[in-house]
């Protein structure tokens, strides 16, 4: 609603209430309201009707544009379900909407009546005592096929408000004192709007939701104010912002306190920031006594905040680049070293400086010598996240302060490392300066924060050492402060680079090592990846496998062990030496499982022609503890398809007897480090005896692993474990290998123990 509209709503009211107080007859009241209903509105097309309920008919009590003819062919209409538009409404006490009057079931009995005079659309309202009993009918038809807008059902819920209080006022004289409480609350509402209009006043409930809205709009978050009213004003804000506006409304309510706040919010020419003044408004809605109300008056400061954050600028950042300069930069880096002091973690500073700078400074100008800055800056600060400091402390020095909540030094290493490696990459690509293109460099200094002791100048100090330090190592280099921790992170990525040769040239494989049942049969095997390297032979998994993981290249090293595993069921099969119940057990790290392994493992059994049946799936009881819904999900997918799971090692990690009835779990697997406890005259077997206990109670199987000799399956075998892997049996071999020893198995080998 335009302010010019709210004018004359204010005026139609005022004249209203006046007529009414002076007692002016119904009639003349209602026509009066028609009128000016039908002047708010502005358009011919729209006619206004007013009629009052007698018993169960009603009778026209205004129509001024309305043709005669029609008002005397329905007046005396009995209202019920399919009276028309107000004939329906007066009879469910419902507003009824009727847009096409012509293909409209409620109309059917009205309808010819209706076309014939024009008419095609009609919104009917009922009218409401201030004791909410149905008065009659307020209608608005259309001389078009309509349907209304927000406007049109804000000023009908107006008028009819005002017509129900006309048509009391003059069927009742008790009515008079609520007429002039009406009158009270409406000079109240004019008061504050006088007072207050040259800024935008919103007027909004104890909830937080629009119920008004006066003066222009540009401080609301939509064109169309009236399309607000219902919706809280909270819409858009972030919860800090909801929190404490909602905060104010409870305390300017309790305390009847003016409030002052500054807020920033979206609205139609975009994100600006208010000063917002709050004030309780008593008694602001008749018809909703027990709401109540806040006048929010809302003013611009969009322009004196800017003025504020230049001031700001100036102060804390680099004119320049833009970017924080020393002083913020140190503000911020101690923020980091008590973030790791309060939670132990560990972040990183970087300490960038230009190689050749000096050079194309002093030789083409400091104005190329700028651009260059400030394009370094350009090609830089978008490699970074949100979260890390880019500044500039002077000259052609940056500092990088790197933000973590890890307190893995390996990881954070290997941040700094990955972080420094894409800076000097990008910085040595060419810069088109003035009428050339030039190459530099740069050396960064890497300093962890972890010390709680060190300060801002320390922390400076070394980084800007550690700088020097790849100074004198070359061009585009990086170097850590700490030389252990340099040497460190070189030997971590020459085992990444081989593993990553070793991906390509396929030098990783599976062993297998069988699993036997009780009575000596085979039932499966453990695939266990092995690294067949070309010069350095077979390489343990401990040497390489965290690498792999923190990588990324664990994915790789997981497709190679399933791709082998399918491969040696299916030989297996074609030489009918297993049966359906053969399955292989594969290891599945925390890095790998994830939403891709789903898909990996389905996509590669769909290639091999292999049923799910065939594989376990070995998970640590510490990768449960991680995400524990997500986990769940995938695991119970898995399942669905025909996998069964594994909890490897168990006895060794959290032991938490609440997630096995949590997750889809098959098996338990004792850890070899109990089994080995298994020794004559030992009685350290309580948590072997613990392990099978619960397994058995919650029926899942136990299999043992690292079973070395005959003593250790005589004392599992009596304790009713369902299978066992060990060195007594096999070791981990190859696939060919593996073959041979199932052949050479079905035909020789029984076993043989006391029970």
């Amino acid at each position: 609603m335009n302010i010019n509209q709210l004018s004359d709503l204010l005026q139609a009211q005022q004249k209203i209430i006046e007529q009414i107080a002076l007692g002016i007859p119904l009639p003349e009241c209602l026509k009066t309201i028609c009128q000016l209903i039908e002047s708010i509105i502005g358009t011919p097309e729209a006619k206004s009707s007013i009629l009052v309920l007698k018993g169960h008919q009603l009778w026209h009590g205004a129509a001024p544009s309305l043709p005669s003819a029609y008002c005397q062919s329905i007046d005396g209409m009995t209202i019920g379900n399919n009276a028309g538009s107000c004939g329906t409404s007066a009879f469910t006490d419902k507003q009824v909407i009727v847009s096409d009057i012509e293909h409209d079931l409620l109309w059917q009995d009205f309808k010819d009546i209706a076309l014939k005079h024009g008419l095609k659309a009609c919104w009917s309202t009922p009218i409401f005592s201030s004791r909410k009993e149905i008065l009659g009918s307020f209608a608005i038809y259309y001389t078009e096929v309509k349907s209304p807008h927000k406007v049109h059902l804000s000023l009908i819920d107006y008028f009819t408000h005002l017509s129900g209080l006309a048509i009391e006022r003059h069927q009742t004289s008790d009515r008079e004192s609520d007429l002039l409480v009406s009158l009270k609350n409406t000079n109240e509402k004019i008061r504050a709007i006088t007072s207050a209009m040259p800024d935008q006043i919103i007027v909004v409930d104890e909830k937080g939701c629009y119920v008004d809205f006066y003066g222009d709009s540009p401080q609301l978050p939509a064109k169309n104010p009236e399309g607000l009213i219902g919706q809280v004003a909270t819409r858009g804000m972030s919860p800090e912002q909801t929190q404490s506006f909602m905060a104010l409304i409870k305390h300017v309510l309790k305390t009847d306190e003016v409030q002052v706040c500054e807020y920033e919010m979206e609205v139609a020419k975009g994100k600006r920031c208010f000063e917002g003044r709050f004030v309780r408004v008593k008694h602001y809605l008749h018809e909703s006594p027990d709401r109540q109300h806040i006048l929010w008056v809302a003013r611009d400061i969009t322009d004196k905040k800017k003025a504020d954050l230049r001031i700001e600028q100036l102060a804390f950042y680099d004119p320049l680049t833009d970017q924080p300069n020393r002083r913020l930069m140190t503000d911020r880096l101690q923020g980091t070293i008590d973030k790791v002091k309060r939670h132990q973690t560990i972040g990183a500073l970087l300490f960038l400086d230009l190689d050749d700078f000096k050079r194309i400074n002093d030789s083409l100008g400091h104005n190329v010598g700028d651009q260059l800055l400030v394009k370094v800056t350009q090609r830089l600060k978008p490699l970074l996240r949100d979260t890390d400091t880019f500044s500039r402390i002077g000259g052609d020095e940056f500092v990088i302060i790197l933000e973590s909540m890890e307190k893995d030094k390996n990881l954070i290493m290997d941040q700094a490392t990955s972080v420094s490696k894409k800076l000097l990459t990008n910085l040595s690509h060419t810069f088109h300066l003035g009428n050339g293109d030039y190459r530099i460099g740069g050396s960064i200094g890497i300093k962890l924060i972890e010390d709680v002791n060190e300060t801002t100048d320390d922390i400076l100090k070394h980084a800007d050492a550690a700088m020097y330090r790849a100074k004198k190592m070359g061009r585009n280099c990086y170097a850590f402060y700490e030389p252990a921790l340099q040497e460190l992170i070189d030997k971590r990525l020459e085992v990444e680079s081989e593993i990553s040769t070793a991906i390509t040239q396929r030098h990783f494989c599976a062993f297998f090592q069988p699993q036997i049942d009780m009575q000596g049969g085979l039932i499966g095997a453990e695939a266990l990846i092995r690294w067949r390297h070309p010069k350095k032979g077979l390489i343990s998994p401990a040497h390489f496998i965290p690498v792999a993981e923190q990588s990324g290249h664990i994915h790789h090293l997981q497709q190679a062990v399933l791709d082998d595993s399918c491969q040696l069921i299916l030989q297996l099969k074609e030489a009918s030496l297993i049966d359906e119940g053969f399955s292989i057990a594969i290891n599945i790290s925390a890095g790998q499982f994830d939403f891709t392994l789903e898909n990996s493992l389905v996509s590669t059994l769909d290639t091999y022609q292999l049923s799910p049946r065939h594989f376990k799936l070995e998970i640590t009881e510490s990768m449960l503890m991680d995400n524990i819904d997500n986990t769940v999900n995938l695991m119970h997918r898995l399942r669905d398809l025909g996998f069964r799971f594994s909890v490897d090692d168990f006895g060794t990690g959290y032991s938490s007897l609440a997630y096995l009835h949590n997750f889809p779990i098959d098996e338990l697997k004792i850890d070899g480090s109990f089994v080995q406890q298994l020794t004559p005259g030992g009685d350290d077997t309580a948590i072997i005896d613990a392990i099978i206990a619960i397994a058995k109670q919650l029926e899942l199987r136990v299999i043992a692993e690292g079973v070395e000799d005959d003593y250790q399956v005589n004392q599992l075998s009596l304790r009713q474990v369902d299978a066992m892997q060990g060195y007594f049996f096999a070791r981990p071999m190859p696939a060919s290998e593996m073959i041979t020893w199932v052949r050479k198995s079905r035909e020789s080998y029984v076993l043989n123990y006391d029970i």
